[in-house]
């Protein structure tokens, strides 16, 4: 009760001061020759408007603060657990003393596992050439296993060599070492038995074979008889040496 006739009292101040500011207004207006119907329009419109604004600004009701809440207990802090004590790091000297019985326990690298009873054959040399020495491999021998080294010459006859050239697969560096096995003419050549053949074949160095794949016998007879080849005619011209 007591709160509504106060807010009723406060309209009515503020109306009160709204109509008194009006009348200002509309005695303003008249001496500014505005005119007395425009005069009192104004101290209404005025009025009203201030009377409104007052009322809004100084008569609204002020909402009441409310009791406040009690505030909830505060939890007491859970203590978080202690972080487990670092185990204490083995001592340096056990570490030493356990890579000193490993390093006993294993071998010596740089000793053999076995040694020899005896050196062997050509060890001294190889150690005294050991840093500088290469392999190098040994000529093979003549095979004496495949067929049967034929009849060779000491010498050519008086007559003089044959152009063994004129031979198709005789070329000058293989009539060389024809020469070194004592084969100086056609007629020698003719007369290879199959197992002088595959002598030849098996003991010609770097032309193995040559004596079968090229018919050196049957090229040898025609010369030997005073015929000629393709190949031998070619050579005599000089078109292939």
């Amino acid at each position: 009760m007591t709160d509504m006739a106060t807010n009723g009292t406060c309209k009515r101040n503020c109306w009160i001061a709204a109509s008194v500011i009006g009348v200002l207004v509309a005695l303003f207006a008249l001496g500014g020759h505005r005119g007395l119907v425009a005069a009192i329009l104004l101290g209404i419109l005025a009025a009203a408007l201030l009377g409104t604004l007052f009322v809004w600004l100084t008569c609204a009701p002020v909402p009441k603060l409310g009791a406040r809440k009690a505030s909830a207990p505060a939890q007491p802090a859970t203590p978080k657990p202690a972080a487990p004590a670092a185990e204490p790091k083995p001592a340096k000297v056990e570490e030493d003393a356990t890579a000193s019985e490993e390093a006993a326990a294993e071998p010596a690298r740089d000793e053999p596992l076995i040694k020899p009873s005896k050196p062997l054959a050509g060890q001294a040399e190889l150690a005294s050439r050991k840093g500088d020495w290469k392999y190098e491999a040994e000529a093979a021998p003549v095979s004496e296993g495949e067929g049967t080294q034929p009849e060779a010459l000491s010498a050519p006859r008086e007559s003089g060599a044959d152009d063994l050239k004129e031979i198709k697969g005789v070329g000058p560096k293989l009539e060389t070492l024809l020469h070194e096995l004592g084969i100086y003419h056609f007629d020698q050549i003719a007369g290879w038995s199959a197992a002088e053949v595959a002598w030849m074949d098996a003991n010609l160095k770097g032309f193995r074979g040559r004596v079968s794949r090229d018919d050196w016998i049957g090229q040898a007879k025609i010369l030997a008889a005073g015929g000629e080849t393709d190949f031998s005619t070619r050579v005599d011209k000089g078109e292939v040496y």
